[in-house]
């Protein structure tokens, strides 16, 4: 591998950088990682980052590639559904793929430290409290408070907030957006009950889609779940308007009655836990001679696909194919350019997805068309798996680029449009059904 022996630097220490860390170390390269934090495993008092991360199947297949996804599926719990919880109660249900089909829970702070402990174990290096003050794009170099590292390649998986990519567009190597969207979110945790066991279905994702805000929880292995509520910033019913324990109570008596049961501080909870805000990032190129933005650094996204870390991840996996097929250094620094415009498309994709997600995830879950709909596409993928795949399953559960996803997706939502206009489409038999919709796909 003509990798093997060059001076890679990896410049953050959170999920990306570990899991690319271990990739370079593997084909040979001499893998150092900067963090400006100091080393998450030697602190007990914190939960690392909010949310709770949904592991699917693209995230999966980068840690198969380097030999840890097994070690990362012994912290995770599989989801096979979405529950949905209506204001009065009611619950529906709704598989989010075919038979053993899962998405899966897994905490940030425990991910992070397994994919750090396993990057050791390949020789990878880590620098803690090693803040990066600026980049030399022409010596690829980092400038440390203390020193310069010299590298052969840079890799910035620094995050949202990346301190590269804003010294990029300072420079004029890049164009970068950040937009932030009217929502935020705050976590909440159902504790388990005192038998430490779920209080709730545990192997689902659980809903509550209130329309213009809603909340979800993911199941954690000791027994609680970890909540998060999308709320908008202000307004009525937002998180500027409540300013006080009455209010939120009232509130949350009036829509999220069950909740009341099952989180028993609520108030302590909300107005302890931090307001975060949601955002999009965008940025091209993400390359300048040889430093090179990957992950959230150059497409952070809004959680409601579950795809910022898979889309990471997936970018480690993508670039080492890419190493791996390129004929020499040369080629590959040649080739490079093209390899992350192509990436940049689907991460794009990506992103639109995720927003349009928000809305399917607050506003149609527990719309009973929707739910028809994705049972009809559901039996007909399950006839004709070649010729149809649904959207969601075309981003959590294959490795389709983002990009075809969407297009795909949106010729199949005209073909669903047609189906469900017609006239007591649920007296319609599967056949009736089927047959109705190779006739469109067939045109």
């Amino acid at each position: 591998m003509y990798l093997k022996d060059q001076n890679i630097s990896i410049i953050g220490a959170g999920l990306v950088g570990s899991l690319l860390s271990i990739y370079m170390s593997k084909i040979g390269a001499k893998t150092s990682v900067y963090e400006r934090r100091g080393d998450i495993r030697n602190d007990i008092n914190s939960s690392g980052r909010s949310i709770n991360l949904s592991l699917s199947h693209r995230g999966m297949n980068a840690l198969q590639e380097v030999g840890v996804k097994d070690d990362i599926m012994s912290i995770a719990m599989p989801m096979y559904k979405r529950i949905m919880h209506a204001v009065n109660g009611q619950i529906t249900i709704q598989p989010y793929g075919q038979k053993d089909e899962a998405i899966f829970s897994v905490s940030r702070k425990e991910l992070n430290i397994l994919l750090m402990n396993l990057a050791e174990k390949n020789n990878v290096e880590f620098n803690f409290q090693s803040q990066c003050n600026s980049v030399d794009f022409k010596n690829t170099a980092l400038k440390l408070s203390d020193k310069i590292i010299q590298s052969d390649f840079v890799f910035s998986t620094d995050g949202a907030g990346s301190l590269v990519r804003k010294q990029m567009q300072k420079e004029g190597f890049t164009d970068s957006s950040e937009n932030f969207i009217e929502f935020g979110y705050k976590e909440l945790t159902i504790p388990p009950d005192l038998n430490g066991k779920h209080k709730i279905e545990n192997q689902s994702l659980h809903i509550w889609p209130r329309k213009s805000y809603m909340i979800i929880a993911l199941p954690n292995l000791d027994g609680s779940f970890t909540c998060t509520l999308f709320f908008p910033l202000s307004g009525k019913n937002s998180f500027e308007s409540f300013t006080n324990k009455l209010d939120l109570m009232n509130f949350f008596n009036k829509y999220f009655n069950d909740l009341v049961d099952l989180i028993p501080d609520i108030p302590s909870q909300y107005y302890i836990n931090p307001t975060s805000s949601l955002g999009i990032v965008k940025c091209y190129p993400w390359i300048k001679n040889n430093i090179v933005l990957l992950g959230d650094a150059c497409h952070a996204t809004v959680p409601f696909y579950g795809q910022g870390m898979n889309s990471g991840f997936e970018d480690c996996f993508l670039l080492n194919n890419f190493i791996k097929t390129s004929k020499s250094i040369k080629d590959f620094k040649s080739m490079l350019p093209a390899f992350l415009q192509s990436r940049k498309n689907d991460t794009d994709a990506m992103q639109d997805l995720s927003m349009h997600n928000f809305v399917v995830m607050r506003d149609k879950t527990a719309d009973n068309d929707f739910l028809i709909q994705k049972k009809i596409e559901r039996m007909f993928s399950k006839k004709h798996p070649t010729r149809w795949l649904p959207l969601y399953s075309m981003v959590s559960f294959s490795n389709i680029p983002y990009s075809q996803a969407l297009l795909i997706g949106k010729r199949q939502s005209k073909i669903m449009e047609h189906i469900m206009s017609q006239r007591n489409i649920e007296n319609m038999s599967d056949s009736e059904l089927e047959n109705l919709i190779l006739s469109m796909i067939d045109q």
